[in-house]
């Protein structure tokens, strides 16, 4: 396959390389740039130069690099590490005739680099060439081979002469193509073999390119392929010539319909090793990634503009092309169940052309109703997606790209209608509700999570540190489903959560668990319920609240009932649904959390505040009553 054209550049390729140049004082850096910029030697050169600006037609790139040298005095230290944190590329000098200046390089300025956090390429030059010592034996790369190895952002050492003009416009070059074409994120040099995400990009590159999905690239796609990145076509006999290549090495990389996955993966390996990843990163550029081998923001509308108590969530057309790829896979595979679950490998398979897999990570690595394989069925697949939505909804619709979703990807998408307009309404449209579960340690809140994931109950307490999700769908009376999101929220975290004026906001309900069998547990989850329902008074993010008396296997506390039906009647909220989760008698719970969901008008606790407001609105009609009865007379 032909290379990349010279000046090939599309608009995810940097405008602009910014160069430092550091290193021991009388090491030759000044000159350096000066010869650069001036194509000759400059015998009176200011100790550091200004910031320097190479022309741009200097490399085939055609994009502009700007050099910054760099003082050696101890007193510039500070300016001199704030160059190095704003540098695309970094060059480090020794003078070829002060072997000192060398050894300093893995003493001084390679530890200097890794205390300030820059991560970026290093290319390592050795000035004054003409100077050094004749009979010194020792060479540049046995010097340097240990230190590149410990030292991966060191991509290319060399030596050179200004006075002599020997391989000064080399160094910039060199520093340029590794901040353009980087190998780093390709290749990994221990293994010798490509990236994870290297390789995810390059199946999503093939498959968008094998158009009549047969799983190979026939000559005409191989063209088109070549066509597209590089803009010009390949000759019949380069087609056979790279197929060729390709058997060779690898038999299974061809087939009678093309070259496959793995020839294609294989061909692409083949460029690194022959230094050429310019040619892997005009293909990755032309199919929208950017160095860090994502999409490039602008090939995703991440905009979701919406208030607060508006939430995302997926398209009927989204769940559905959702629905062909689970039906897709299950075709694909012998090991689908029949209620068609999907295993780990097709998850993953599915996610295969993503950047990463999405819920390997928290908060959705444990958060789904999983079976003994570690598999989800259709509705635990949904129900992930729709969580994701609801967290996260610019990362559902990025990885619904990544996984070639054919049309507007905002498409996919809906916002739902804000919560204080469903109160008046009394009612809601949303398919997706998020409880938020409050309740003192060891009331069970962690154990009802787990109930709704189909766990088995256990009696180890683990205490709850940080925020704890569960999604499932519930199955509702007439049919229909709904994708319900369980938030713990421990016991230190109320406090902080509600420090935040939006912070009920994305609540749909919530629910308040006691421990049945102890009166402190219940005197400390009602004054949640307080705490909680004066904050949606005061930012006027109501919610709708249950409260459940778990443990309910246990002899319950003295005045259990009668404190139940006192603050029911003081606040206006359902009595204390009693569960078990040891013995798995749920009390039809989360159906009722649900329908508390769907009906945001109603379960609303009343507080002090909210009855003296109520009041007062009333004494008010009474009196306009009373003064228009006064007025009439």
């Amino acid at each position: 396959m032909a290379k990349a054209s010279a000046g090939a550049t599309n608009r995810y390729t940097k405008t602009g390389v910014r160069i430092v140049v550091a290193g021991d004082r009388g090491t030759g850096k000044s000159s350096l740039i000066a010869t650069a910029a001036a194509k000759n030697f400059m015998t009176n050169v200011p100790p550091v130069l200004p910031p320097t600006r190479l022309p741009d037609n200097l490399f085939p790139q055609l994009v502009p690099i700007t050099i910054i040298d760099t003082s050696s005095r101890v007193v510039d230290d500070y300016i001199v590490a704030e160059e190095l944190k704003r540098a695309d590329a970094v060059v480090f000098t020794y003078a070829c005739d002060e072997p000192t200046t060398l050894d300093r390089l893995s003493t001084f300025w390679l530890p200097k680099l890794c205390k300030l956090e820059v991560k970026v390429p290093v290319i390592v030059v050795g000035c004054k060439l003409d100077l050094r010592d004749e009979n010194q034996k020792v060479s540049l790369q046995q010097v340097m081979s240990p230190i590149m190895e410990q030292v991966l952002e060191i991509g290319t050492c060399l030596e050179c002469s200004a006075l002599k003009q020997v391989q000064i416009p080399e160094v910039f070059y060199y520093a340029q193509t590794a901040v353009l074409h980087p190998t780093g994120p390709l290749f990994d040099q221990e293994t010798q073999t490509l990236r994870p995400r290297c390789i995810r990009a390059l199946k999503r590159i093939f498959i968008l390119s094998d158009h009549d999905r047969d799983g190979a690239l026939s000559d005409v796609e191989l063209n088109d392929f070549q066509v597209k990145c590089m803009n010009a076509p390949l000759q019949p006999s380069e087609i056979v010539g790279v197929k060729r290549v390709v058997a060779e090495k690898l038999p299974e990389g061809v087939n009678e319909r093309g070259l496959t996955l793995t020839g294609f993966l294989f061909l692409h390996a083949l460029f690194i090793e022959k230094g050429r990843a310019e040619t892997m990163w005009t293909v990755l550029r032309e199919f929208g990634y950017t160095n860090d081998i994502k999409l490039a923001e602008d090939l995703i509308p991440l905009s979701f503009e919406r208030a607060p108590d508006q939430s995302v969530e997926l398209t009927n057309e989204a769940i559905e092309y959702l629905r062909g790829i689970v039906e897709l896979h299950n075709s694909n595979t012998r090991c689908a169940t029949p209620d068609g679950e999907l295993g780990p490998y097709e998850i993953d398979d599915i996610f295969s052309t993503a950047a990463e897999s999405p819920w390997e990570k928290e908060p959705y690595v444990d958060a789904a109703q999983k079976n003994a394989f570690g598999g989800l069925s259709f509705d635990g697949f949904l129900s992930m997606w729709a969580f994701m939505t609801l967290l996260d909804p610019a990362s559902s619709m990025e990885n619904l790209i990544y996984i070639d979703y054919p049309g507007d990807p905002s498409s996919a998408f809906r916002v739902t209608r804000k919560r204080h307009l469903d109160r008046k309404k009394q009612q809601t449209d949303r398919n997706v509700f998020q409880c938020f579960v409050f309740g003192p340690k060891k009331a069970g809140k962690s154990a009802l999570l787990n109930s709704f994931l189909g766990r088995p109950f256990c009696d180890k307490y683990t205490p709850t540190i940080e925020d704890h999700y569960a999604v499932n769908v519930v199955d509702e009376p007439r049919g229909t489903k709904k994708t319900l999101v369980l938030r713990e929220i421990p016991e230190d975290g109320v406090s902080k959560l509600l420090l935040d004026k939006e912070s009920l906001a994305a609540c749909d309900v919530a629910v308040f668990v006691h421990d049945s069998s102890n009166a402190i547990s219940w005197e400390r989850a009602t004054e949640f319920l307080v705490e909680v329902a004066s904050h949606g008074k005061d930012t006027g993010f109501e919610v709708p609240c249950l409260i459940v008396a778990a443990k309910d296997d246990l002899d319950s506390f003295p005045m259990a009932m009668p404190n139940s039906t006192r603050v029911s009647q003081h606040t206006g909220v359902e009595a204390s649904i009693p569960i078990s989760t040891k013995f798995g008698d749920l009390n039809n719970v989360f159906r009722r959390i649900v329908s508390a969901a769907q009906h945001p008008h109603l379960s609303i606790p009343q507080t002090e505040a909210g009855r003296s407001h109520e009041q007062y609105l009333r004494l008010i009609d009474h009196l306009v009553m009373d003064f228009s009865d006064f007025a009439m007379v």
